[in-house]
């Protein structure tokens, strides 16, 4: 039998070369859909701002409404009746204790004094005689004794003559600012005349306030101690805080109110505060020493309680649970637990983060006015 010849046919050199074109296409084409799929996995950096958490010593204090009162109020009466023939003063102005404010006739009262010191210097010359004759024994001692009681009396109205007339002299008895009078020169004033005018003493000024129950415990706790203070401020916040001492808080809680009345006395040399003028007052009981502070955007609620995000070195953040405590000027909060100083806080952005996410952080700088204010550019909201 004859064998069939197999004919062998050779693949040419392109189709080699087209071959593995297109393998080399479909496996950068797969890896290619691969790194799309991991680089989608991957969530995208997250721009935040971020702050160091500082420590300072800050005050442990209460904030209140008060209002504030006269340090000292004077209603000037005549003591004396008589007409006013003098005003030595401007309603509204300073005066010092000592300064002239009226002027009462006084011709009937020095005509009484000459009279008085008349008949005393008459009684004391009789005096000097009954004692000559009670030194021989001329005179009886009864005869004495009544001399030298008219000596004493006629001394005695002559004193009280002095002093009704230094009566029409009246004068301020303290340093103060006098209000609207109440007289005018030719007016007939007495003891039981309405007062001539008020004068009230505004350095220092009394501050005013109450301190609800439910805090009692708290400042009973620090009461008596050195750092106790009361700092008084205009409710515009216009004028520094005046710095003062407690003067006094009382011994009852007032019924139906739960408010414990307390008063401070606080520095006014230019006169800034006004009496029943209402202010703020914060009631500084203790200070805390090195206290952890952030500011106050950083600290977060949620339904496990506080929480902050602290950065990482490697610009990854965690969540960290804190406790925090009062809020202090420059909206910053201590922080009780949970942060150690030198530590890094994300202030804003925190929406968009979960611990591990990466951050592209940026320095927060608190705003400078109180509708200031600053976010991270791009953040999510």
């Amino acid at each position: 039998m004859k064998r069939a010849r197999v004919r062998h046919q050779t693949i040419p050199l392109w189709a080699y070369l087209l071959f593995g074109v297109l393998a080399a296409f479909v496996l950068y084409r797969i890896f290619q859909h691969r790194a799309s799929e991991v680089k989608a996995a991957q969530p995208p950096v997250r721009p935040v701002l971020v702050a160091k958490v500082i420590t300072k010593d800050v005050p442990i204090y209460l904030d209140e409404i008060g209002t504030c009162a006269a340090y000292e109020t004077v209603q000037v009466q005549a003591q004396v009746s008589g007409q006013i023939i003098t005003r030595d003063f401007q309603d509204g102005s300073d005066v010092k204790k000592g300064d002239l404010l009226f002027t009462i006739d006084p011709r009937p009262f020095q005509a009484a004094l000459d009279q008085a010191k008349a008949q005393a210097a008459l009684d004391q010359t009789t005096l000097k005689r009954q004692e000559d004759l009670r030194a021989r024994k001329v005179i009886s001692q009864q005869d004495y004794d009544i001399a030298v009681a008219n000596a004493q009396k006629s001394q005695a109205v002559a004193d009280a003559a002095q002093v009704n007339l230094d009566f029409c002299y009246i004068k301020s008895p303290i340093n103060g600012r006098v209000g609207l009078r109440n007289v005018d020169v030719g007016n007939l004033v007495g003891p039981s005349s309405p007062p001539l005018v008020i004068i009230q003493g505004l350095d220092p000024i009394y501050t005013d306030f109450t301190v609800s129950e439910t805090d009692l415990p708290l400042v009973r706790r620090y009461l008596g101690g050195p750092n106790v203070k009361v700092e008084t401020m205009s409710p515009d916040k216009t004028m520094p805080p005046r710095t003062g001492d407690l003067y006094f808080i009382d011994t009852a809680v007032q019924p139906g109110a739960g408010t414990v009345k307390a008063r401070a006395v606080t520095p006014n040399p230019d006169r800034a505060l006004w009496p029943s003028e209402f202010v703020r007052v914060r009631f500084i009981l203790d200070k805390l020493k090195d206290a952890a502070l952030v500011p106050s955007q950083a600290v977060q609620i949620s339904q496990s309680g506080p929480f902050v995000f602290v950065l990482n070195p490697d610009n990854t953040v965690d969540l960290r649970q804190v406790k925090p405590g009062q809020r202090q000027e420059g909206d910053t909060t201590v922080i009780e637990e949970g942060l150690k100083a030198g530590e890094t806080v994300v202030v804003t952005g925190q929406l968009a983060l979960a611990p591990g996410t990466k951050v592209d952080p940026k320095p927060y700088n608190p705003p400078t006015s109180p509708s200031g204010g600053q976010v991270a550019a791009g953040a999510p909201m």
